[in-house]
């Protein structure tokens, strides 16, 4: 119960799917049940538990190819164009998103899609709330840039 939610946020950051994001958590728990014989202390339980996560989301890709289209959750937009607009920039972030280096793209999606506290992204990639508040924000200016840049 304690982990779940963690576990399910990091999740949700991966699959944008709410439905695919709980049916993975699921299994997380259940992978993380029988072989928790494994378990050494040598991490945070936290860190071990999104570990597994990350092996079932990656299991889970290759049995189930997926488009490049994501599931939107935003609200609908009052018209059409504003709709067309909403969607067109949507896209350009993302695609943004998905070319920026590491570490600074698996940060970004923890934090925007996956909505975790720094604290939460310290533990889950083994670093310190600190440096996931400064990985975040220099990821942020990055893509600032790239974007103003792409409008001019």
């Amino acid at each position: 119960q304690q982990y779940a939610q963690m576990v399910y946020k990091f999740l949700l950051s991966r699959t944008c799917n709410q439905d695919l994001a709980e049916e993975l958590t699921q299994e997380t728990f259940y992978q993380a049940v029988k072989s928790i014989h494994r378990f050494d202390n040598s991490c945070a339980i936290s860190t071990w538990l999104c570990a597994i996560a990350k092996n079932q989301f990656l299991s889970y890709k290759r049995k189930h190819p997926i488009t490049d289209e994501i599931e939107s959750y935003d609200e609908p937009s009052p018209s059409a164009e504003d709709d067309v607009i909403a969607q067109r920039n949507r896209t350009e972030l993302l695609r943004r998103l998905h070319l920026c280096p590491e570490p600074y793209r698996e940060i970004l999606y923890l934090r925007i899609f996956g909505a975790l506290s720094f604290k939460e992204i310290g533990d889950i990639v083994g670093k310190t709330e600190n440096w996931a508040r400064v990985t975040f924000y220099r990821g942020k200016e990055k893509l600032r840039k790239e974007l103003e840049e792409n409008e001019k």
